[in-house]
């Protein structure tokens, strides 16, 4: 079956792909294609952007997470329905793990036949990046390199230089040519790009690289190439009459806080003819807290739950729900204002007491402590875990996680061994719990104290590891299962209230 398809890839981080891919992604969907876009690699930011930049979800593909039928079947089916596929790589091409490069953007590119496009850093290099190019194709043959992208050129002398060398002895097109920029149009923080909720003018920076693209770059061309790309094999045909009638579950976007105080009781919507109304699951969205895999989301719906977009930010009362999920994201960027709400994490914080169930990770995990330290100020959060985090300027936590469930907990088995990745700039400086709270082994991974890892108290676990809901199947359904078991068990009794005041 043809599936038009490209990877943006690199020669190393801070390339310029990004750019190039979220340029290339909004420029053909501002021509009337229609684009699904892919991130490789544990990412949520760089995928937040193309997201808006096709105006569809952004799927992660990733070798450690998922196995190869999972990643296979992940991209067929977001891709059947649409025009071009593009996928941004992460790190060099060929950088992995491991000394096989397993989880490399190549791996990936062999996994899905597809072509693959050289975004190349030219700055202070001439006729030594044709060498570097060579190389790349040489490296792995199996690894069809189609065409290269010039990045950060100097001036018209400089990119004949560059063009006609990699051309010459490469046989390989020049893409295109995107000159030194004066102006940064996706300010960064972290290793990469500042989340588009956090970002007011992210539209505008969607229309400049729009314009950087179509000025600079033969969208002809990069079409007509990943339209070449080969037809997927039967075997993999066969996945995708399996996965196409798999519709993506994507629930309504988060509205403003009349969806949330006008939601009808569980009462109502038993009165309303549903004899067993779906568990309700909140869930944070807002610039304190974005990071989720559309994946995770979706596994929440498929397993029969509703969710339903809170802010911490914003709502000062909780909807009536029965279990919440929050992901990670930049809380301290928000901390006074979370410290503020004291009603909402008050009234959280009740909740917990009588088995409500959560799931957090990361930023949801800072959440739940007790306070943030930062510069020297405390500000107190919900209180939930007996936890305080600090922060630093370099990473504590960065990379693939794997962890051992060692002990009982809501959602996972004990003795099952679980995937993930963590990256975290903060740490837990004071802790008054027990070492039995903490249930996961890391194997692999920082965790947060000596190793360990998953804070449990009651319904509630917190981790700083993030799981990708595809590569840990028991996870969502675990979820949705606690949801309705508080449900039954409350359905008919007054749920617990807060006296403290927003």
């Amino acid at each position: 079956m043809e599936f038009p398809r490209i990877i943006i890839a690199a020669l190393r981080g801070g390339s310029g792909k990004t750019l190039l891919s979220i340029g290339i992604t909004a420029a053909l969907s501002a021509s009337g294609k229609s684009v699904a876009p892919f991130k490789k690699g544990p990412d949520y930011i760089d995928a937040g952007w193309l997201a808006l930049a096709a105006g569809r979800p952004c799927y992660n593909l990733d070798s450690f997470l998922l196995d190869e039928d999972q990643n296979l079947q992940s991209f067929l089916s977001h891709s059947i329905d649409c025009d071009i596929s593009v996928i941004e790589g992460n790190r060099g091409l060929y950088d992995g793990i491991d000394l096989e490069g397993s989880t490399s953007t190549a791996e990936l590119a062999k996994l899905l036949k597809c072509p693959v496009v050289l975004c190349v850093d030219c700055t202070k290099i001439t006729r030594t990046m044709a060498a570097v190019v060579a190389g790349c194709i040489q490296f792995d043959r199996q690894v069809s390199i189609n065409g290269v992208i010039l990045n950060r050129v100097a001036n018209a002398r400089h990119e004949k230089k560059l063009h006609d060398t990699i051309e010459h002895y490469c046989e390989i097109p020049v893409l295109g040519a995107i000159p030194k920029l004066s102006q940064q149009h996706f300010p960064e923080r972290h290793l990469g790009l500042v989340p588009t909720p956090e970002h007011d003018w992210a539209k505008d920076s969607i229309d400049a690289v729009i314009r950087i693209a179509q000025e600079h770059l033969d969208l002809k061309a990069i079409q007509s190439i990943a339209c070449q790309a080969p037809c997927l094999n039967a075997e993999i045909g066969m996945r995708n009459a399996e996965t196409k009638n798999l519709q993506t579950a994507c629930p309504a976007k988060p509205a403003g806080r009349s969806r949330v105080t006008n939601l009808p009781s569980l009462t109502q919507r038993a009165k309303a003819g549903d004899q067993q109304p779906k568990p309700r699951i909140g869930l944070f969205k807002d610039s304190a807290f974005q990071f989720y895999y559309p994946e995770n989301i979706d596994a929440l719906v498929t397993g029969g739950a509703e969710v339903i977009f809170i802010s911490p930010l914003k709502d000062t009362e909780l909807p009536e729900l029965d279990g919440l999920y929050i992901g990670g994201g930049f809380p301290e960027t928000h901390a006074q204002q979370l410290a503020d709400n004291k009603g909402f994490s008050a009234r959280l914080k009740a909740l917990v007491e009588d088995g409500f169930p959560i799931y957090a990770e990361c930023g949801g995990l800072m959440y739940l402590g007790e306070n943030l330290v930062l510069e020297g100020k405390s500000y107190p959060m919900a209180g939930i875990l007996p936890l305080t985090f600090d922060f630093f300027q370099r990473p504590q936590g960065h990379g693939y996680t794997i962890f051992k469930v060692e002990r009982e907990n809501p959602y996972f088995d004990v003795g099952s061994e679980i995937r993930g990745h963590e990256f975290h700039y903060s740490r837990v400086s004071n802790w008054t719990g027990d070492k039995n709270d903490l249930v996961f082994l890391m194997k692999r991974g920082v965790g947060i104290d000596k190793d360990r890892d998953g804070i449990v108290y009651k319904n509630v676990l917190a981790t700083y590891t993030h799981v990708h809901a595809v590569g840990t199947p028991e996870w969502g359904p675990a979820l949705v299962r606690r949801a309705t078991l508080f449900q039954k068990r409350t359905s008919n009794t007054e749920r617990p209230t807060s006296n403290v005041e927003g």
